[in-house]
């Protein structure tokens, strides 16, 4: 029987175990972490071994092929070894895969990822589609493809888990953009990320879709290098030869491969960045068969996501925001384009080889008042205390964070918790981060 050893026992390692034992492997999982509760009662209701706190290497290296959680690096040690012995290492995506027939709607980019999948996903749901959400939020996919069987999945990917698929293939691709992001685990190299996203577009066909933001000097730059079979549909924020989605006149137009419009005013969602989000999601729609009149609901009454641009609360005239999902600096520059007033921006965390030069100009124009969060806040002090604004360091946690930017903020000012880097210094995860901040404000 082939052995199928599963490192890392969080949502994607779990499903993985469970699609692996039905589909008849002696499986076995390994997490160097405490299991979660609820994913020990799942794998022990199957009857799955697993082992936490360690990596047991003759339980492991003796494995046919090793499905890996995309947060454990390629380099780390047991993969080397592994990698020693020729065994393939394989993401959870990919080998889920390999058991559904189901159209995969795949979606990457720096930023505005998971705005972007939570759209389709509300619009296929919405249009009555048999859908499954998956990849970096939701359910896992494996889990979903051993259990439920859907016609169709909406699926996040990040370029951890981009490393690791090799066959395969994505029906509708979509890259929303591509800024310096995760360069640590990519050996500061830009290329190596920028290939990284692009293999979202492997194995594409002329019967796929890949949908791409026309005005990313990368993705422009890098296009043509890949030889990409699938039809491009590009957009962009205003009419340009080559885009099918831009808008005009105050109206959001499809032009490939139904012509589709409707009112800017009426999406859902506002801001630049939300509107690239809603004309990625609609071509990707449209480009499935759903009718127009369910794209123009859909994109009219999304309800947003949580951690991104989330409004919390107003006390005393200031404005608390929540977007703890701005891992990146490029996302950070996105929340502070749309503020309209003068914004305290906490901002600081694990650092991934930031560059803080394309918030700089935001940051004074924009900002009254800045607090550092974070256990190593030398680089922020370094690049921002020049800038001569009010500043605050905060290695305490998130309670103290809240109370100085309340402290410094005026009335008809603004609170952004934007942070520009990792969540993992101070907190379990970036919606770890942000519930405390809804609930530390909620207590003011």
């Amino acid at each position: 029987m082939k052995k199928i050893v599963i490192l890392g026992a969080g949502e994607s390692g779990a499903g993985a175990a469970v699609l692996a034992k039905i589909k008849g492997f002696e499986t076995f999982v390994s997490d160097m972490s405490a299991i979660q509760d609820r994913y020990k009662k799942q794998l022990d209701q199957y009857d799955i071994k697993w082992e936490e706190g360690k990596h047991s290497d003759e339980l492991i290296l003796d494995a046919d092929e090793v499905v890996k959680s995309p947060g454990i690096p390629n380099d780390a040690p047991l993969l080397l070894k592994l990698q020693a012995k020729g065994t393939p290492i394989i993401s959870e995506i990919e080998f889920a895969g390999r058991y559904t027939d189901a159209k995969m709607i795949c979606i990457t980019g720096s930023n505005g990822k998971t705005t972007t999948t939570s759209l389709i996903y509300h619009i296929f749901k919405s249009a009555g589609l048999n859908v499954g959400l998956a990849g970096n939020i939701g359910k896992s996919l494996a889990l979903q493809v051993a259990l439920e069987k859907h016609d169709y999945y909406v699926i996040e990917l990040s370029s951890f888990q981009l490393d690791n698929m090799y066959q395969f293939r994505a029906n509708i691709a979509i890259l929303m953009n591509i800024t310096p992001d995760h360069l640590d685990r990519y050996d500061h190299c830009m290329q190596n990320y920028i290939d990284a996203k692009f293999r979202i577009t492997q194995n594409q066909t002329s019967e796929d879709a890949f949908i791409f933001w026309n005005d990313d000097p990368i993705i422009k730059k890098e296009l043509e290098k890949y030889g990409l079979k699938a039809h491009l549909y590009p957009f962009s924020a205003y009419k340009e030869d080559t885009s099918v989605g831009f808008v005009e006149d105050k109206e959001v137009k499809i032009i490939q491969p139904i012509a589709f419009n409707m009112e800017q005013e009426k999406l859902a969602l506002t801001g630049q960045h939300n509107l690239y989000n809603s004309l990625a999601a609609g071509i990707s729609a449209n480009v499935a068969g759903i009718t127009k009149e369910d794209i123009r609901k859909a994109l009219s009454d999304f309800k947003g996501v949580e951690h991104r641009l989330e409004k919390v609360a107003r006390i005393k005239g200031i404005d608390f925001i929540n977007d703890s999902k701005a891992t990146n600096v490029n996302s950070c520059w996105y929340a502070l384009q749309s503020m309209t007033t003068k914004t305290v921006l906490i901002l600081g965390g694990k650092d991934k080889g930031n560059d803080y030069t394309e918030i700089e100009d935001l940051v004074k124009e924009k900002c009254s008042g800045l607090v550092y969060l974070g256990l190593h806040n030398e680089k922020l002090h370094e690049f921002f205390d020049k800038l001569e604004l009010p500043v605050a360091d905060i290695q305490t946690g998130m309670h103290d964070a809240v109370e100085a930017a309340y402290q410094m903020a005026k009335k008809g000012e603004t609170v952004l918790l934007s942070p520009c880097c990792a969540s993992f210094d101070l907190f379990k995860s970036y919606e770890d981060r942000g519930d405390q901040f809804k609930r530390y404000v909620r207590e003011l």
